[in-house]
């Protein structure tokens, strides 16, 4: 029954600081565009020097 005491509280600490960095996340927009990553791993980012070769 001692442990109770002492679990309870670290458990909802616990949850509590899960919630509020999942609010964190979700307030700056880490949600927001959950489609476009997949999508845009697929194309391929052009080298440092390619792009010294264009200009």
């Amino acid at each position: 029954m001692n442990a109770l005491y002492l679990m309870v509280p670290v458990a909802l600490v616990i949850a509590f600081g899960a919630f509020y960095t999942f609010y964190l996340s979700f307030k700056a927009g880490q949600y927001e565009d959950i489609e476009g990553p997949k999508y845009r791993m697929l194309f391929d980012e052009e080298s440092p020097e390619s792009k010294k070769e264009k200009g």
